[in-house]
């Protein structure tokens, strides 16, 4: 179950709408997750700094099990996770910063109960 965050300082009215839609999308495509389990949360208008400037930047955070664990996966992930965003945001690359996170099914709760037992 991927979670991802986009934390950015751009103002809401300049993330193009259904931003969260496409990333749920792009997301089940680049960690090859069903949509249906994908969480997506996007935070416009946030008081941020990226190498020392604050100027228009963008964080997402990629939480999973199971496909961010390795150097390797994360390099491709990467690539395909930076082509989405500096479309979608009209940003440059060095004005985003992405950080993997690899969970164990026990880490997520989700209906009641842990991934472990689902």
């Amino acid at each position: 179950m991927p979670v991802v965050e986009l934390d950015t300082n751009l103002p809401a009215g300049r993330v193009p709408a259904g931003l969260e839609k496409r990333l749920c999308a792009v997301t089940s495509a680049i960690l090859g997750k069903p949509e249906n389990r994908v969480s997506v949360t996007v935070r416009p208008g946030l008081a941020m700094v990226v190498d020392g400037s604050a100027g228009p930047c963008a964080q997402l955070v990629v939480s999973s099990i199971g496909v961010v664990g390795t150097a390797e996966e994360n390099r491709g992930h990467s690539s395909r996770f930076f082509e989405f965003l500096t479309k979608e945001l009209a940003l440059g690359q060095d004005r985003i910063f992405i950080r993997f996170v690899p969970m164990e099914p026990w880490q997520i709760g989700k209906k009641g109960t842990v991934m472990t037992f689902l």
